[in-house]
């Protein structure tokens, strides 16, 4: 098994739809090929951070109003015409004489040689398609085309597609639309300059002591925070969010350990530098301080060892 077929089957695998016949080839080449080996580990690290996000329910109210929707799709489709009917008849009644394979045999050609003329028919007496005028909406762009059908044997085309509206929200940063603008631009598909100032904007609530507090169900602004110092790839966006969380490292124990997880793993010395002084005021915690041990000892950047062994010094010992 090559490593594309094998990238292939291990997204198979993590959603429960790898067919039994290809689980002994991907276990025996996951037994030879490193970078496989990685990609199937890769994929169960991500679950594991997906399996500590709460996990939303959709509301009453929007299953309600898809049904109502669907409905209403349901009934703008047109009844089908005259000739259509009369094939599906014709199809329908050809299923009731398969005990009579001769009669079958010639039904059948008859049946493929009408619907051939009743084809024919309809293309040759189709109404000449409307020229296409498009319309360019100056504040609407194409988000996606969605699908793309042509009638047979003719120019006309039917091309379906989404198009994205943009739309400006002014308020006050203790507007709670605001906040959740402001949330949902810290989200990693946005551009970094989003990103920069959404993080900015919320840690300047956090550190005036504006609606910071935990919420029961993980949407709250310092969740985001901690979600943008875990795993936003831009060390100035991770470096403010530090900011944001700083006067709560002392009392919210999520806080401390996503502080403590950017001083062992964040790829930017100068963020798990600036996480170490944020630790400054619960640095006579037992696992701050272990940590702060490890990588006094242990990490491969000296200024970051420094960095540790001063905080420990500076530190009442636990008895």
């Amino acid at each position: 098994m090559k490593c594309e077929s094998a990238k292939d089957c291990i997204v198979l695998l993590k959603y429960g739809e790898l067919p039994d016949e290809l689980a002994g080839p991907l276990e025996q080449h996951l037994m030879s090929c490193e970078s496989c080996s990685a990609e199937l580990d890769a994929f169960q690290e991500f679950e594991e951070h997906l399996a500590v996000l709460p996990v939303l329910e959709p509301s009453p109210n929007l299953l309600a109003q898809s049904r109502m929707r669907l409905d209403d799709a349901l009934d703008m489709i047109p009844p089908r015409r005259f000739l259509d009917q009369l094939r599906a008849n014709l199809y329908r009644w050809l299923g009731h004489v398969q005990s009579a394979p001769a009669l079958a045999t010639l039904l059948l050609g008859v049946g493929f040689l009408a619907g051939n003329f009743t084809l024919r028919y309809q293309v040759a007496h189709a109404p000449k398609p409307a020229p296409v005028v498009t319309v360019t909406h100056p504040d609407s762009v194409i988000a996606n085309v969605t699908g793309i059908v042509q009638t047979p044997n003719s120019e006309l085309v039917q091309v379906n597609y989404n198009r994205v509206t943009p739309e400006t929200m002014e308020g006050s940063l203790d507007s709670p639309e605001i906040r959740k603008l402001l949330m949902v631009g810290t989200n990693a598909a946005a551009t970094p300059g989003v990103r920069m100032n959404s993080v900015s904007l919320l840690t300047s609530e956090c550190v005036a002591g504006h609606e910071c507090q935990p919420t029961q169900d993980g949407k709250g602004i310092r969740h985001a925070l901690m979600v943008s110092l875990r795993y936003d790839q831009d060390a100035g966006v991770r470096m403010k969010a530090l900011e944001g969380l700083q006067r709560y490292v002392s009392q919210d124990q999520h806080v401390r350990d996503a502080v403590l997880e950017a001083v062992l793993h964040d790829s930017d010395p100068q963020v798990r530098q600036t996480a170490i002084g944020v630790l400054g005021p619960v640095q006579s915690d037992s696992s701050v301080q272990q940590v702060l041990r490890t990588v006094s000892t242990q990490d491969a950047n000296p200024y970051i060892r420094t960095a540790s062994y001063q905080a420990l010094q500076g530190s009442p010992n636990i008895q």
